[in-house]
């Protein structure tokens, strides 16, 4: 009688056991799926931003182009009244080109 008690709590030991791990397996499965959608979602993420970096550098290059142009002829960089630290209406017009 007390044999077959042991054997029934055993059963029941080992069932519980069983359902236990199948949860703890599916846990882990979930995490590891919600990692993985994580990781691929920072991977589009990194790879738009690349993208962005790379679009932006390139109308940097443009625009730091544009500037040194523009600095060869830009009669207010080659005026002498360009060191007033305040400028005033009158400088500025004054080394405009006529």
């Amino acid at each position: 009688f007390q044999s077959h008690e042991e054997d029934d709590r055993k059963g029941r030991r080992r069932e519980k056991n069983r359902v236990a791990a199948q949860r703890s397996r599916k846990k882990q499965t979930q995490k590891a799926d919600k990692l993985h959608e994580e990781y691929e979602s920072l991977e589009q993420e990194n790879t738009s931003l690349k993208k962005e970096i790379g679009k932006l550098t390139d109308e940097m290059k443009h625009l730091s182009e544009v500037l040194k142009d523009h600095e060869k002829i830009c009669p207010l960089l080659h005026c002498t009244m360009n060191f007033v630290t305040v400028p005033r209406p009158d400088a500025l017009t004054s080394c405009l080109p006529r």
